[in-house]
């Protein structure tokens, strides 16, 4: 199934679990959350679900910090277009469970992502996409609090099978302080993806980063920042498609310990316009 699968989702960081130094930070989009997604190109128009879920170890001391963030969401591909690209639509509900080095579990409802997209079929093989969008206000006190302003850039190479996907995340915190006065800075976050399909197979690396932007701080805040590479496999059974990938740290910064994560993503149709038109290629008409 053609399309970006996704891209919009949205996520949390779970910061009183895993933020390091005196001050706590963290990126509401989950980072590495869109890799495998051709998050560039559009959706064959029609109604998708898709889950995207994790579990994840950080090797925080004395006891390792235990993170799992489920991310089910609705993608609404229209038959509508913007400026020439597929206007797309996305309802995603954060549910999230952490135990902070060896403490107690706790859950809770993550902010609702609201957003709106287009994504441009540029030529034949290679799409572009923008989302803009926001994270509401949550009175879950493990997960961000307060509104964040969501923007994405994506661009994907699709041709020969390929995969080929950079995806650009960037969150602007509407008010950096909690109620409960935890700080929240400006995030960037990468997602990179390079995998090929091999009949109904797809396999290939992957990797992603984030940081904390210097864009609002206060005096005792630490900057946090993750680089973690790792593999896909994926499997398409026809109207389900299926994708797992493990990734690992190989840099982080105020984390308190490298993360090693399993990710597993369902992405469903629930149903599809077949009689709907594929978007023309801009750059030949």
């Amino acid at each position: 199934m053609t399309g970006f699968k996704g891209g919009l989702m949205g996520s949390l960081a779970m910061v009183a679990a895993l933020a390091g130094g005196t001050a706590q930070a963290g990126s509401a989009a989950q980072p590495g959350q869109t890799v495998g997604l051709p998050a560039g190109a559009p959706f064959a128009v029609g109604l998708y679900f898709v889950n995207t879920s994790s579990f994840g170890i950080r090797s925080t001391e004395p006891r390792g910090t235990e993170l799992n963030i489920n991310l089910p969401s609705f993608i609404w591909a229209t038959p509508w277009t913007l400026a020439g690209g597929r206007l797309q639509f996305v309802v995603l509900q954060p549910i999230a469970a952490t135990s902070s080095r060896g403490a107690p579990y706790q859950s809770g409802i993550g902010q609702t992502l609201l957003a709106g997209q287009v994504a441009w079929t540029l030529s034949e093989h290679v799409h572009v996409s923008y989302l803009l969008g926001a994270y509401v206000p949550s009175d879950t006190r493990i997960v961000i609090q307060n509104a964040v302003l969501h923007q994405r850039f994506a661009a994907t190479y699709n041709g020969d099978g390929l995969n080929l996907t950079a995806h650009v995340l960037h969150g602007i915190l509407l008010d950096t302080v909690s109620p409960l006065g935890t700080y929240y800075p400006d995030f960037l976050n990468l997602d990179l993806t390079a995998t090929r399909k091999f009949g109904k197979w797809e396999v290939g690396p992957v990797a992603f980063a984030s940081t904390d932007l210097p864009t609002t701080r206060r005096p005792g805040t630490q900057r946090q920042g993750q680089v973690a590479v790792g593999g896909l496999i994926g499997y398409d059974f026809g109207p389900v498609n299926l994708q797992a990938y493990v990734t690992r740290d190989v840099a982080q910064s105020n984390y308190g310990g490298v993360d090693t994560r399993g990710w597993l993503r369902a992405i469903v149709p629930v149903y599809k316009d077949g009689g709907a038109e594929p978007l023309r290629p801009i750059f030949s008409r």
